[in-house]
């Protein structure tokens, strides 16, 4: 994952409370060569990638015809490119086991686009795009590929959101409410879960109704 500037400490406060069953190892996803090592960093901690969930994502907002080269270029780089080269970067030690599990963190907005979002937008289409031509190379070797396309979850950033703005947004949810990253680290639990071994290049859809997809 890519750490902010402050947030490597809490991460490894966490590590040390999960014991064997947790280590940190952090990268700027903004820099090719930092990704292209963090498979084989994670492997000599963990003795093997498994499991990869593709989790990080920035924003850079703006219209379409005032978007600079530097915020498209910014949001696709974090948002999809580095997590092409993770994904590449496991595959071998999954092939050669036969086994495992890749979960890309799409959106809603990936979906049913978004004003002022379309840097974003094309990333998160792009990782459905990407997972699905994945999933058809690897399926015959027990590597499953799937994506989780979250809707509005009670995060920080929801959380600036003044009353009028939640407003509107809770009016487009037939559910009435946000989700919560707990129903996220659900289905992404079960997509990486064996029981999910016969479904690959499926996009699950937690939004409370705000997209019926």
């Amino acid at each position: 994952r890519r750490v902010g500037h402050g947030a490597e400490a809490p991460l490894r406060d966490l590590a040390e409370k999960l014991g064997e069953r947790a280590h940190v190892v952090t990268a700027d996803l903004g820099d090719a060569a930092a990704v292209e090592a963090l498979p084989k960093a994670a492997a000599e901690a963990m003795g093997s990638v498994d499991i990869l969930v593709n989790n990080a994502g920035i924003t850079r907002d703006n219209l379409f015809m005032r978007m600079s080269d530097e915020e498209w270029t910014q949001v696709l780089e974090v948002n999809l490119t580095s997590s092409f080269r993770l994904c590449r970067g496991v595959l071998r030690g999954m092939m050669k086991a036969r086994w495992g599990r890749i979960v890309n963190i799409g959106s809603i907005v990936g979906a049913t686009g978004n004003p002022g979002q379309g840097n974003y937008a094309a990333a998160k289409a792009g990782l459905v795009g990407m997972s699905k031509s994945l999933a058809y190379e690897v399926a015959s070797r027990g590597i499953t590929v799937n994506c989780v396309a979250p809707g509005f979850i009670e995060t920080a950033m929801t959380g600036k959101l003044n009353d009028e703005q939640k407003g509107r947004i809770l009016a487009q949810i037939p559910a009435g409410r946000m989700g919560s990253a707990q129903e996220i680290a659900a289905a992404v639990l079960y997509l990486a879960s064996p029981a999910a071994g016969y479904v690959t290049g499926a996009t699950l859809h937690v939004n409370g109704g705000m997209a019926m997809i």
